[in-house]
């Protein structure tokens, strides 16, 4: 049983905020547009932080040259630079601050953009869509990688601006003093600029895509092996369970010691060029040159040892950014991957169905483009009537009962819902007239009364105690701390079995005309399936029921029993009828009792040998509808 949270719950339900507009495919620059002014302001107060920011080092330089040049001390120039660079500072610190606060709100703002453009197309792909997809990839999706561009929006627009800003202007004050000592100065950044191709070469990026696949693979592994941990605790086979998280770890690790090994040397390289030390060497060396030649003045050293070290910033954001940005790059790709899935289609104008006959025709369907799973499926299931799908794994059951609530479009062929094609019925009526319960039961983390009346929250109590007896589960409910008031999740944990009758319920206290039942009694005991049973039988009205059963008892009162072999409807027809053929739905029975036979003779060889023992028209009596004996 998987419990979530009621809120959690309906939050999902609630249809996606009015500026998310999930009909238009999404696109980045779409989603960033109406923050291009706040963009636009994070840059303008950055450039004027860090030009502001030169001031209190120009006045060094200028109070430097002034001490250090010959004659009296302009004692009022020596004020108004003091002045200026202590002006300079307070607007730096203003500008640059502003400038941050507005880009970690645009952050904020994107982030949760990104998050309801995620959450508006994840309700409304197909879901089935959700079962080919691991869960750890999408909590990565909408967790890690939505996070993941919280540099390239709050950080890396106003750092890139300073680096490149700031360089810029020094350039031209330093070209005014001596235009050969900035060439020199320049030399460790053109060696670090040389540098920066060799970070992306077809091979680093291949390494770095598997750095994310492998952080990708850890997350899925780390989410399954947590979602069995009792399984693998019950059966002690935890080291085979976590067998897969150790290699997706080591994966990991052999990938991320690939990138920086490829890495290292490049980013070494980098780190010596760029250094304080290296970069004042050169200018020492070059001004070295000129002040023994007598081009240069000793005075005019001074800015060029205190500026040049701001000449490397470009190159140093680029270096240090560099993963920020391409990280940022790679998780705005995987979004955009979730985003850009077709939805469902809703009709623009949805017709409504005239009684609640299901038709599918002619229904082709695959998960890949050259694999069918389903093949020219023609089959009616009429009001009133339980028609059970039976076959071996893999014949496409579930997918077959899949289609019904839509929860994939048929690649060929329609199902029709009173006369009318699925697709051109809008989602909410379906799922008004379909109800379903699956093996996987999905309980809300709240009391047992509104998991029972999810479908119909108007409900009284007397109408749900109505449908918990019906899926005999009713006195259990009495025997929990607070019946119907208790917590699921928080005041009791439910058995399996407990977890289907529960759902059941919300099913039948639906109360939609088609029931869709995928092996929903797979946790039940004997005794409780048979009362689930007789629970189905006296359903009034005309309800259509599609179930699909492992346990052929189970179909013992369907009207029509269909056989699925390969994707493809082999044998139809009553369950009694179809026994007495000896075609291929008998032998798959035959086979049934063999193997059950077989598991009651290890577990009590008597009983076993008796099954065995018993012919095919005694053995089937459960099939006519009557008791075991």
């Amino acid at each position: 049983m998987t419990t979530i949270d009621l809120a959690e719950a309906r939050e999902q339900s609630t249809p996606p905020p009015a500026d998310v507009d999930s009909s238009v495919e999404p696109s980045v620059a779409a989603l960033l547009r109406p923050y291009l002014g706040g963009f636009a302001a994070v840059v303008v107060l950055q450039i004027i932080g860090a030009v502001a920011g030169l001031a209190p080092l120009l006045a060094v330089v200028e109070l430097g040259r002034t001490l250090l040049s010959p004659g009296p001390i302009d004692h009022g120039h020596v004020r108004i630079v003091v002045v200026a660079g202590a002006v300079g500072l307070f607007v730096r610190l203003l500008f640059t601050a502003a400038s941050s606060g507005i880009g970690h709100l645009l952050d904020s703002r994107v982030q949760l953009s990104f998050r309801r453009q995620l959450a508006a197309r994840l309700g409304r792909v197909p879901i089935g869509w959700f079962a080919r997809r691991r869960t750890g990839e999408l909590a990565k999706i909408v967790g890690k990688d939505v996070s993941a561009v919280h540099p390239f929006i709050a950080h890396t627009p106003g750092e890139l601006v300073a680096a490149f800003v700031v360089p810029l202007v020094s350039l031209i004050y330093l070209f005014a003093i001596d235009w050969r000592l900035t060439l020199i100065t320049l030399v460790p950044v053109v060696l670090a600029v040389a540098l920066v191709p060799l970070m992306m070469t077809p091979a680093r990026l291949r390494e770095q895509k598997e750095f994310d696949a492998g952080m990708s693979r850890i997350a899925s592994a780390a989410v399954e092996f947590v979602q069995g941990i009792s399984v693998v605790k019950a059966f002690g086979s935890g080291e085979r369970a976590h067998r897969k998280f150790r290699t997706a770890a080591d994966d990991f690790a052999d990938s991320f010691l690939r990138m920086v090994h490829g890495l290292a040397g490049i980013a070494a390289g980098m780190q010596v060029v760029l250094s304080p030390p290296f970069v004042l060497l050169v200018v020492l060396i070059g001004g070295t040159v000129l002040i023994t030649n007598g081009s240069l003045a000793p005075a005019d050293l001074l800015p060029f040892l205190l500026l040049g070290l701001g000449l490397t910033a470009p190159v140093a954001a680029l270096g240090h950014g560099f993963d920020d940005l391409q990280a940022a790059r790679r998780a705005v790709g995987r979004i955009r991957e979730v985003l850009e899935v077709q939805p469902l289609s809703e009709p623009s104008r949805p017709v409504t169905p005239q009684g609640h006959r299901v038709e599918l025709r002619d229904v082709r369907f695959g998960y890949e483009v050259d694999h069918e799973v389903l093949r020219g499926i023609d089959l009616v299931l009429e009001p009133g009537t339980v028609t059970a799908i039976v076959g071996p794994s893999g014949s496409g059951k579930s997918t077959l009962v899949q289609l019904l609530p839509r929860f994939f479009d048929p690649t060929h062929g329609s199902v029709r819902l009173g006369g009318v094609d699925l697709r051109e019925l809008g989602s909410r009526d379906l799922y008004r007239m379909v109800s379903f319960v699956f093996q996987d039961v999905r309980l809300l983390r709240a009391s047992v009364a509104d998991n029972i009346a999810l479908a119909v929250p108007q409900a009284d109590l007397d109408d749900v105690v109505h449908a918990a007896r019906l899926a005999n589960i009713h006195d259990r409910i009495l025997e929990l701390p607070r019946g119907y008031d208790t917590v699921l999740g928080a005041d009791v944990q439910l058995s399996g079995g407990e977890s289907q009758r529960i759902s059941i319920a919300r099913a039948l206290l639906a109360d939609a005309p088609i029931l869709v039942l995928d092996e929903a009694t797979a946790f039940a005991d004997p005794h409780t399936e048979q009362a689930v049973r007789r629970a189905m039988a006296t359903l009034e009205g005309d309800r259509t029921i599609l179930v699909i059963a492992h346990r052929l008892e189970t179909i013992a009162d369907a009207d029509t029993v269909v056989m699925l072999e390969n994707g493809s409807i082999v044998e139809r027809g009553k369950p009694a009828e179809l026994l007495a053929r000896n075609g291929r739905f008998a032998e798959f029975w035959q086979s049934h009792r063999s193997v059950l036979a077989d598991e009651i003779e290890t577990h009590g060889g008597v009983l076993g040998r008796e099954l065995r023992q018993r012919p095919a028209n005694v053995a089937d009596d459960t099939l006519q509808g009557d008791e075991p004996r």
